[in-house]
């Protein structure tokens, strides 16, 4: 795979943001499922009158339901295209695009830039209160209410046994040639004022599921149902657990995307296409893919 751009084509970088809630996940599928890049690929061919769809490439594919304040795509035009729309594109996609989705920046990407291969860390958030009342309804599509009290200082302890590199195979929906190897570079939960627990999870990619299994297990950890050293015991067995539950999509978003200096794309881009494993194991490409 190449990351560079065909002759007469400029790639343009896409920061944007979309509520969940009325998708069947980010990529477009065969049934014809409403989702995130069917809508932006469907707006762009409207707004330049192309003929041609023009195919995006996202830094995280998020699933069915999951928000996303931060996402990141790239697509490439022609230039002549880019040249004639580039100043007024923000404000046509405004027009066209549901509300639900919305297009913040369009710019010129730099040399060796990919949304996808060439992140560094994606930063996801979830969220979820344990108030006996329930969720405030004005926050009930974006936070998970559980009906146990959660001990926030014991879900931080069971949390630091799985940060680093680890075959997360037991928090994962396994695909067929892809690695569950990752690095997970911070995973803490803090409660705020308005008692709403957030857990910020960043890593560099994430497997199929991975988020969402990762705070089903913390979960269980808070309300007492299990001990601080669970999840750090199923990370270490590498299988799918079916202890561990899958918590619902729509307290997770996707709030921002990390990415090297420019001089250090093109290294990252080929970094990211190795393959993965840890000593003694053999592994398949690694998916930025979600959760």
């Amino acid at each position: 795979m190449s990351d560079e751009v065909a002759d007469g084509f400029v790639r343009v970088r896409l920061d944007l943001s979309y509520d969940g809630k009325g998708f069947s996940g980010w990529a477009k599928q065969r049934e014809g499922q409403r989702t995130v890049q069917g809508e932006i690929e469907d707006a762009l061919r409207t707004v330049t009158r192309s003929k041609e769809t023009f195919e995006l490439t996202v830094a995280g594919r998020t699933d069915s339901g999951v928000h996303a304040r931060g996402q990141v795509a790239h697509v490439d035009l022609p230039e002549e295209l880019w040249a004639e729309h580039a100043e007024k594109l923000l404000r046509r996609l405004a027009g066209r695009l549901p509300h639900d989705v919305r297009v913040w920046k369009a710019e010129e990407a730099p040399t060796g830039f990919n949304a996808r291969f060439s992140a560094i860390w994606r930063r996801y958030a979830y969220r979820v209160t344990d108030h006996p009342g329930g969720v405030d309804p004005l926050l009930r599509g974006h936070v998970l209410w559980h009906d146990w009290e959660l001990d926030v200082d014991a879900m931080n302890t069971a949390a630091r046994q799985l940060i680093g590199e680890h075959d997360f195979a037991a928090y994962c929906k396994k695909r067929e040639g892809a690695t569950t190897i990752r690095t997970l570079q911070e995973l803490s939960l803090v409660r705020g004022e308005d008692g709403i627990v957030t857990a910020t999870v960043r890593a560099d990619a994430f497997c199929h599921n991975m988020v969402r299994s990762l705070i089903g297990a913390l979960l269980f950890v808070g309300d007492g149902h299990r001990d601080t050293d669970w999840p750090g015991k199923v990370l270490a067995a590498r299988v799918r657990d079916s202890a561990v539950h899958v918590v619902r999509p729509h307290g997770l978003t996707l709030e921002e995307v990390g990415y090297p200096a420019d001089a250090l794309l093109a290294a990252r881009n080929r970094e990211a296409r190795n393959k993965r494993s840890l000593p003694g194991d053999s592994a398949g490409l690694a998916e930025a893919g979600c959760c």
